[in-house]
């Protein structure tokens, strides 16, 4: 491509007639036109000259005139300290946390176990249904495919869940993984715009790893709390005595009945965990610091989906 040049070295042309207008009638006139073409030419060459010098010192008066324009000494410590002060003030950080909660949060669903009236269950009643249990879940595969716990369906004659943006749907169960307490539903309709989850390995998840759980605490939500990793390859024995999970991740972000079956994530907002049980001495089911999540190659091996 032929570069434009910046400059152009051109001149006007002088026009015919002001030629012709200009030239001196007599019998010199011919001898007089290049004498005064010559000096006229050299006029020119010396005002360009001069105007070229006018433009460069006015040029450099108004440089030394503009202090933002002259060189400027290195910042202290002290001034860059305080010009990031200042900016934060005006446009404060984000949260990693609440960044982590943004991520993860449209593919997280409340779940529903209902049972027909005159089943155990409790009081609350629902078109003739009544509520066995309320639990969170997470999509991982955008057709619908949805994480939770086995103990969260476990008995209920019909599963409803709610979606981000606050449609239902009823689902059903693909699969169960009782050694990890782990259910795989299928919602029969979903949003145009459902997202799943990103999970990702705890291989090199570390204990002190910060990590947010999401869910509906006592139907409250979507909520989020954050902690850190407390603890890998735990052991949890269900109250009940008749099932001990192992392999767990121990987390200290808050969690209480209604978590069950929601996602912890990272600061990425990537799911390591399921949330799946929390440790109370009293047997209350309460949350005193220490909660257990299976991790994500569990669950995801659950859904048949392959290993990381």
């Amino acid at each position: 491509m032929k570069r434009v040049p910046l400059y152009s070295r051109s001149h006007r042309p002088t026009e015919p007639a002001a030629e012709a207008a200009a030239a001196p009638d007599g019998p010199g006139a011919a001898a007089a036109r290049p004498a005064a073409a010559g000096r006229w030419t050299a006029l020119a060459r010396h005002e360009r000259r001069l105007w070229a010098l006018l433009l460069i010192s006015l040029a450099l008066a108004f440089w030394w005139s503009s202090p933002s324009l002259r060189a400027k000494p290195p910042l202290t410590m002290e001034q860059i300290d305080s010009a990031m002060r200042q900016s934060i003030e005006e446009k404060p950080l984000v949260s990693p946390f609440s960044r982590a909660y943004d991520a993860i949060v449209p593919s997280v669903v409340r779940v529903v176990g209902l049972m027909t009236e005159g089943d155990d269950g409790s009081d609350r009643k629902e078109n003739g249904t009544v509520e066995r249990g309320v639990g969170t879940g997470v999509v991982i595969i955008d057709n619908g495919t949805i994480l939770t716990n086995l103990h969260v369906v476990a008995g209920a004659k019909k599963v409803r869940v709610t979606f981000f943006d606050g449609s239902e749907s009823d689902a059903v169960v693909l699969s169960t993984q009782p050694e990890n307490d782990l259910a795989v539903l299928r919602a029969k309709t979903i949003p145009d715009d459902l997202e799943a989850a990103t999970m990702r390995s705890t291989a090199d998840l570390a204990t002190g790893d910060q990590v947010v759980a999401v869910g509906f605490p006592f139907g409250i939500g979507p909520s989020a709390s954050a902690g850190v990793v407390s603890g890998l390859k735990r052991q949890f024995r269900s109250p009940d005595g008749q099932q001990m999970l192992t392999n767990l991740i121990q987390f200290d972000a808050a969690a209480n009945p209604g978590n069950s079956g929601g996602p912890l994530v990272t600061m990425d907002g990537e799911v390591v965990g399921i949330v799946t049980a929390i440790l109370n001495p009293n047997r209350q089911r309460v949350f005193i610091g220490i909660g257990f999540a299976v991790p994500i190659e569990n669950a995801a091996s659950a859904a048949g989906m392959p290993p990381f």
